[in-house]
């Protein structure tokens, strides 16, 4: 069942913003798409954006040839949103309309992609829950690009507080069932003129 208060937080974050009045807005996700061709990947991927919403992330993978493309996120205005700039493409992507802490997935991704969720995780159970759900439901030698705020990032982020993560702390969360492939840090520039710092992981299902 989904978060209720969650859920309404982002239905009105989602149905009053524009797409280019959050702070996470990306015309390109340079990042994440970057890690994604290191990986040469087959075009026959089956690949998860969670808490992808109105992310510009799915458009760039149907561009690079992708079409095992799933997207997850809390908010059904986000969601529809993504469909409507899409158009006619949006039917060949599985939008899945769920808080991640209950997602029961139906197959095995080779990719997880996740920008926007983990670092809105604060109690250990849910962080361990998500580790445990993302390796679940990974496909043997899958990856697992993770992006959140650094320890020099945000508090906060639309009005809700963040986990901040450098790198050991990120790799003790994954350790479990995880090695690190690669990191980085980055500053994304919001749509305000403000810079925000990312670390970016990827890693290698053990």
């Amino acid at each position: 069942m989904i978060n209720n208060q969650l859920e309404n937080h982002w239905e009105n974050v989602h149905s009053k913003k524009k797409e280019n009045e959050v702070s996470w807005f990306q015309i390109y996700p340079k990042i994440s798409l970057e890690i994604v061709n290191s990986l040469n990947l087959n075009n026959s991927a089956k690949i998860i954006d969670v808490g992808g919403g109105e992310s510009r992330f799915v458009d760039n993978l149907l561009e690079m040839g992708f079409y095992n493309i799933d997207v997850l996120d809390i908010s059904k205005s986000a969601i529809d949103k993504a469909k409507k700039r899409l158009g006619d493409k949006s039917s060949t992507i599985n939008w899945i309309i769920s808080d991640i802490n209950d997602f029961k997935p139906e197959k095995k991704y080779d990719l997880w992609h996740d920008r926007a969720a983990f670092h809105f995780l604060r109690n250990q159970i849910e962080i361990n829950n998500y580790v445990d759900l993302a390796a679940d439901s990974i496909s043997r030698n899958g990856k697992i690009i993770i992006g959140t705020f650094s320890s020099n990032g945000p508090e906060k982020c639309s009005g809700l507080e963040v986990s901040r993560y450098n790198l050991k702390s990120i790799k003790k969360e994954f350790k479990k069932h995880f090695t690190l492939n690669s990191h980085l840090i980055s500053n994304h520039s919001t749509p305000f003129n403000t810079f925000q710092e990312f670390l970016f992981t990827c890693f290698n299902k053990k």
